[in-house]
């Protein structure tokens, strides 16, 4: 089966969260790059955003390519009660150097927290 390893987003600073500045989709913030080689290796992503804002507001989430809009979705997160972390990335597996970003179309305040576990057989 392999050994994983669990580790910071590679977009985080020593596991801090990510705020999302990127307004369009070649312009999203790096929230993390996938193991490099299409081999065994696969990392598992976990991603929980968080608004401090009390309007109900959009996350983007680009995986791979920034013109490859089949792998693009929007997660809308209402922010009336400021409601702690929202699950925005459920274990989704990449490799190959694939590259997660986020962005948002509005001025909102957005942070992204996560981790990866990583397969390194």
């Amino acid at each position: 089966m392999g050994l994983w390893n669990k580790i910071v987003l590679s977009g985080s600073t020593d596991g801090e969260g990510i705020k999302i500045t990127g307004s369009a989709p070649s312009l999203g913030t790096v929230v993390h790059t996938a193991v490099t080689g299409a081999a065994a290796s696969i990392d598992e992503i976990w991603l929980y955003a968080h608004l401090n804002v009390t309007t109900l507001s959009k996350l983007n989430i680009v995986i791979g390519p920034t013109t490859a809009t089949g792998s693009q979705y929007e997660h809308t997160v209402t922010g009336d009660d400021r409601s702690g972390l929202h699950l925005v990335m459920p274990g989704l597996v990449l490799r190959n150097s694939k590259v997660v970003r986020a962005f948002v179309t509005t001025d909102t305040d957005f942070v992204i927290f996560g981790y990866v576990n990583r397969n390194v057989s």
